[in-house]
Protein backbone atom coordinates (compact mmCIF):
# COMPACT_ATOMS: atom_id res chain seq x y z
CA UNK A 1 0.00 0.00 0.00
CA UNK A 2 2.75 2.88 0.76
CA UNK A 3 4.54 2.04 -2.75
CA UNK A 4 0.96 3.05 -4.82
CA UNK A 5 0.94 6.36 -2.61
CA UNK A 6 4.66 6.70 -3.53
CA UNK A 7 3.68 5.89 -7.02
CA UNK A 8 1.11 8.61 -7.52
CA UNK A 9 3.26 11.32 -5.55
CA UNK A 10 5.70 10.62 -8.12
CA UNK A 11 3.39 10.68 -11.05
CA UNK A 12 3.11 13.99 -13.32
CA UNK A 13 0.48 15.61 -15.27
CA UNK A 14 1.67 15.15 -18.65
CA UNK A 15 -1.08 17.43 -20.32
CA UNK A 16 -0.05 19.98 -17.84
CA UNK A 17 4.14 19.33 -18.66
CA UNK A 18 3.07 19.77 -22.36
CA UNK A 19 0.85 22.76 -21.47
CA UNK A 20 3.85 24.34 -20.04
CA UNK A 21 6.25 23.81 -22.54
CA UNK A 22 3.99 24.84 -25.65
CA UNK A 23 3.75 28.14 -23.37
CA UNK A 24 7.06 28.50 -22.86
CA UNK A 25 7.99 27.65 -26.94
CA UNK A 26 4.97 30.21 -27.78
CA UNK A 27 6.64 33.21 -25.27
CA UNK A 28 10.51 32.37 -27.25
CA UNK A 29 8.88 32.81 -30.40
CA UNK A 30 7.17 36.01 -29.13
CA UNK A 31 10.58 37.61 -27.73
CA UNK A 32 12.27 36.63 -31.41
CA UNK A 33 9.50 38.45 -33.57
CA UNK A 34 9.25 41.57 -30.93
CA UNK A 35 13.16 41.48 -30.88
CA UNK A 36 13.39 41.64 -34.79
CA UNK A 37 10.62 44.71 -34.74
CA UNK A 38 13.08 46.29 -32.07
CA UNK A 39 9.96 46.61 -29.38
CA UNK A 40 10.02 45.50 -25.65
CA UNK A 41 7.66 43.20 -24.28
CA UNK A 42 6.50 45.22 -21.06
CA UNK A 43 3.66 43.37 -19.91
CA UNK A 44 3.49 39.79 -18.75
CA UNK A 45 0.15 38.75 -20.64
CA UNK A 46 -2.63 39.95 -22.12
CA UNK A 47 -5.60 39.99 -24.78
CA UNK A 48 -6.48 41.68 -27.89
CA UNK A 49 -10.12 41.70 -29.72
CA UNK A 50 -11.80 43.68 -32.64
CA UNK A 51 -15.41 43.30 -32.44
CA UNK A 52 -15.86 43.49 -36.34
CA UNK A 53 -19.60 44.30 -36.03
CA UNK A 54 -19.14 47.68 -34.70
CA UNK A 55 -15.58 48.11 -36.44
CA UNK A 56 -15.92 51.03 -39.19
CA UNK A 57 -12.29 49.37 -40.43
CA UNK A 58 -13.19 49.91 -44.55
CA UNK A 59 -13.60 53.45 -44.00
CA UNK A 60 -10.79 54.77 -41.46
CA UNK A 61 -8.08 51.55 -41.07
CA UNK A 62 -6.16 54.27 -38.28
CA UNK A 63 -5.53 51.20 -35.62
CA UNK A 64 -3.44 49.57 -38.48
CA UNK A 65 -1.70 53.22 -38.97
CA UNK A 66 -0.75 53.95 -35.66
CA UNK A 67 -0.04 49.98 -34.52
CA UNK A 68 4.18 50.13 -33.74
CA UNK A 69 4.52 46.24 -34.19
CA UNK A 70 2.22 45.90 -37.47
CA UNK A 71 0.43 43.59 -35.76
CA UNK A 72 -3.03 44.66 -36.89
CA UNK A 73 -3.54 44.00 -40.97
CA UNK A 74 -6.35 44.32 -42.88
CA UNK A 75 -7.84 40.86 -44.09
CA UNK A 76 -10.61 40.39 -46.65
CA UNK A 77 -12.71 43.05 -45.08
CA UNK A 78 -11.93 43.50 -41.61
CA UNK A 79 -9.05 43.73 -38.93
CA UNK A 80 -6.66 40.54 -38.51
CA UNK A 81 -4.31 40.31 -35.91
CA UNK A 82 -1.02 39.12 -34.88
CA UNK A 83 -1.10 38.25 -31.29
CA UNK A 84 2.45 37.25 -30.77
CA UNK A 85 3.43 40.88 -32.32
CA UNK A 86 0.95 42.90 -30.20
CA UNK A 87 2.57 44.64 -27.39
CA UNK A 88 -0.99 45.79 -25.64
CA UNK A 89 0.39 49.43 -26.28
CA UNK A 90 -3.44 50.68 -26.66
CA UNK A 91 -2.27 52.66 -29.54
CA UNK A 92 -5.05 51.33 -31.33
CA UNK A 93 -7.84 51.85 -28.96
CA UNK A 94 -6.65 55.10 -28.40
CA UNK A 95 -7.42 56.49 -32.26
CA UNK A 96 -10.53 54.11 -32.55
CA UNK A 97 -13.39 56.38 -33.31
CA UNK A 98 -15.70 53.58 -32.12
CA UNK A 99 -15.93 52.78 -28.57
CA UNK A 100 -15.19 49.62 -27.19
CA UNK A 101 -14.89 48.00 -30.76
CA UNK A 102 -10.95 47.16 -29.77
CA UNK A 103 -10.59 46.16 -26.36
CA UNK A 104 -6.99 45.58 -24.52
CA UNK A 105 -6.96 43.54 -21.79
CA UNK A 106 -3.15 43.38 -20.11
CA UNK A 107 -1.33 42.17 -17.17
CA UNK A 108 1.50 44.35 -15.55
CA UNK A 109 4.65 43.06 -13.94
CA UNK A 110 3.68 43.80 -10.52
CA UNK A 111 -0.06 42.01 -11.44
CA UNK A 112 -2.42 44.41 -11.82
CA UNK A 113 -5.08 43.73 -14.55
CA UNK A 114 -5.86 46.90 -16.73
CA UNK A 115 -8.83 46.80 -19.35
CA UNK A 116 -9.44 49.54 -22.29
CA UNK A 117 -12.10 50.15 -24.80
CA UNK A 118 -12.21 53.84 -24.80
CA UNK A 119 -9.37 56.68 -25.23
CA UNK A 120 -10.60 58.10 -22.13
CA UNK A 121 -9.70 54.68 -20.53
CA UNK A 122 -6.39 55.74 -21.87
CA UNK A 123 -6.51 59.13 -20.81
CA UNK A 124 -7.27 58.60 -17.35
CA UNK A 125 -4.49 55.65 -16.89
CA UNK A 126 -1.94 58.41 -18.37
CA UNK A 127 -3.46 61.07 -15.91
CA UNK A 128 -3.11 58.17 -12.81
CA UNK A 129 0.69 57.46 -13.86
CA UNK A 130 1.62 61.29 -13.74
CA UNK A 131 0.20 62.13 -10.83
CA UNK A 132 2.24 59.24 -9.02
CA UNK A 133 5.44 60.92 -11.27
CA UNK A 134 4.75 63.68 -9.84
CA UNK A 135 3.95 62.84 -6.52
CA UNK A 136 7.36 61.09 -6.63
CA UNK A 137 9.17 63.45 -7.43
CA UNK A 138 7.75 66.00 -4.41
CA UNK A 139 8.85 63.28 -1.91
CA UNK A 140 12.05 63.33 -3.65
CA UNK A 141 12.74 66.87 -3.15
CA UNK A 142 11.42 67.22 0.51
Amino acid sequence: MPEKQNDEKKSTDIYQLLLEASEKQRRQKRAELLKSVGVEDLFEEGRIRVDMKTCKGVECKLCIKVCPTNALYWRAGEIGVTEELCIYCTSCVLYCMVDDCIVVERKRPNGERERFGKPLDISSLWERLNTRKRIDAVKMIL
